[in-house]
């Protein structure tokens, strides 16, 4: 195998890393801004919230700018299609992004009468960010269809990522707070998970029904074999994680961070299904990866530079967490 055959694959495989860490990541951030509580006397539960996500949110997005940098340069032909077609909804989504960081920086300077203000800026940003990448996706997905049935999975695959970022964020709750704030976060994670599992049932039928290539991939053989325990092993997450969580009190805290776990499986399974639906297709049914990779000569000079990059995001990443393990304590601005 020559090496215009193998470095595409090396680079999606790169590039398809840099989206599944930013989903698991940046997610989770994302749903705990849309959870936040609005009400005046939630002010501490807000703090906590946010002192929860504080020391990662920001780091978090490197992954995003990581998988669009890694389309541009190794898959420019699919990077020019993709936003040409993507081009206002990828806008709103940075809209919504700006308004998170400028609100999470304003709350901490601005006056106790503006706080609440901010917090919900915050939150509008969030709703906005995640509303705009389940957009994009469903988008990428149906092959840019503007008909009204393309808007409808659009709008489907919206409601779906949010839900199932909300998901994440209440399990990153759960796992990193306590008592009263903890037992809401169970709740809201019992019903973001059963919303987050209808809109995978619901994009899982209507996805194969509009993709002829899908519908072959899953249910012709020698496929459907290979591939029966993508959807096994994700709806088993969500049977194991609701009856968890139906147990699961602020008294009984040694089991926190399994949701985290179960929810970051589901999200790898429904990852690992669409990269198996379209492969080796970069843009479905459009463009594959070596129709829209760059020259092999500058993937070999990119891959230079990726070698070094990535491991050392990977490291301060890991380092990071590590760093603020535990529980998330009281808010404070020094």
């Amino acid at each position: 195998m020559n090496e215009a055959a193998w470095l595409p694959v090396i680079f999606l495989g790169l590039m398809g890393l840099a989206v599944l860490v930013y989903a698991l990541l940046d997610g989770y951030d994302l749903g705990v801004g849309i959870l936040m509580p609005m009400k005046t006397a939630n002010e501490t539960d807000r703090d906590i919230m946010i002192a929860s996500i504080g020391p990662f949110w920001d780091a978090n997005e490197t992954w995003l700018v990581l998988a669009v940098g890694l389309m541009l340069i190794a898959f420019p032909a699919a990077h020019s299609l993709v936003f040409f077609h993507l081009y206002l909804p990828a806008a709103t989504m940075l809209i919504g992004l700006i308004l998170r960081g400028v609100a999470f920086d304003f709350r901490a300077k601005a006056s106790l009468d503006h706080k609440l203000a901010w917090d919900r800026t915050f939150k509008i940003g969030s709703l906005i960010t995640s509303l705009s990448q389940g957009y994009m996706l469903g988008q990428y997905v149906i092959g840019f269809d503007q008909s009204a049935m393309g808007q409808f999975f659009s709008l489907l695959s919206a409601a779906g990522v949010t839900a199932a970022y909300c998901y994440i964020g209440a399990a990153w709750l759960i796992m990193k707070t306590e008592n009263a704030l903890q037992l809401k976060a169970i709740q809201q994670a019992k019903l973001a998970g059963r919303v987050t599992l209808l809109g995978i049932v619901a994009v899982s039928l209507v996805n194969p029904l509009v993709n002829p290539l899908v519908f072959q991939r899953w249910f012709e053989q020698p496929y459907f074999i290979f591939v029966l325990p993508i959807p096994a092993i994700c709806f088993a997450a969500f049977f194991f994680n609701e009856r968890l969580l139906k147990h699961m009190t602020s008294h009984n805290d040694r089991k926190s961070w399994l949701p985290i776990l179960y929810v970051a499986c589901i999200f790898m399974m429904s990852f690992i299904a669409l990269g198996f639906s379209f492969y080796p297709y970069i843009v479905p049914n459009k463009l594959t990866i070596w129709e829209a990779a760059s020259a092999p000569e500058s993937l070999q000079f990119i891959l230079a530079g990726t070698v070094i990059v990535v491991p050392m995001i990977l490291a301060y990443t890991v380092f990071a967490y590590w760093v603020f393990r535990g529980k998330a304590t009281e808010l404070r601005y020094y």
